[in-house]
């Protein structure tokens, strides 16, 4: 595939990061404890490798990548998306002398890892030239989204990660200071009439 110069430069930089992240998850898949923790790595594993894959595609082949990314749907599974189930929170100190890592160390690694990734895939989708490359790097942040909501909310049920509501006060007097524009008026009307913009879904149908 004909690459210009800065993408060449990204999708090597995204297949490096790709390396870090599916050695990593080999490893946490051999020493994880808890089913639960294994289970999603092995539901995630198989994407990250044809995520990997697929840019390799992209560097080596003429056509490009020959096999597509799926885009997964979300599931939010926690009771209360405002506070977290745990009473009180685990203490935590990093450790300066390892022998392995724990599982609450494997999550943390591998949610911040999938968070890294996707702020990777969402600068480099915006600067890419080629509509194949931005598409599938379009994807591949969303499947770096989905994967860290999974992640995310196994952390919050197991008190790794800190979960908290906002002050209601504060809510209401930040909130007070927007107000909504009304879109059914004439001028964006006129806009939304004008143009044809082609639409292929909408948000909720990345919620289950």
């Amino acid at each position: 595939m004909k690459l210009a110069a800065h993408e060449l430069h990204d999708l090597n930089e995204l297949a490096m990061s790709c390396v870090n992240s599916v050695t990593n998850m080999a490893y946490m898949l051999e020493h994880v404890q808890d089913p639960e923790f294994k289970s999603t790595l092995e539901r995630h594993f198989p994407f990250h490798v044809r995520d990997y894959n697929m840019k390799v595609e992209f560097l080596n082949q003429v056509e490009g990548a020959k096999t597509e990314l799926p885009l997964f749907k979300e599931d939010g599974k926690l009771s209360d998306f405002t506070k977290s189930p745990v009473a009180q929170y685990p203490s935590t100190q990093p450790r300066t002398m390892v022998d392995n890592f724990n599982d609450q160390e494997m999550a943390t690694s591998y949610l911040l890892t999938l968070k890294r990734a996707g702020r990777e895939y969402a600068w480099a989708a915006m600067e890419m030239a080629n509509p194949e490359i931005r598409s599938f790097l379009q994807t591949a942040f969303m499947m770096s989204c989905s994967h860290a909501y999974d992640m995310w909310q196994y952390m919050v049920q197991k008190g790794y990660y800190p979960l908290e509501p906002a002050d209601s006060a504060m809510v209401s007097k930040i909130g007070a200071t927007y107000q909504v524009i009304p879109e059914n008026q004439d001028q964006i009307q006129q806009y939304v009439t004008k143009y044809d913009n082609p639409i292929n879904g909408e948000s909720d149908q990345l919620y289950q």
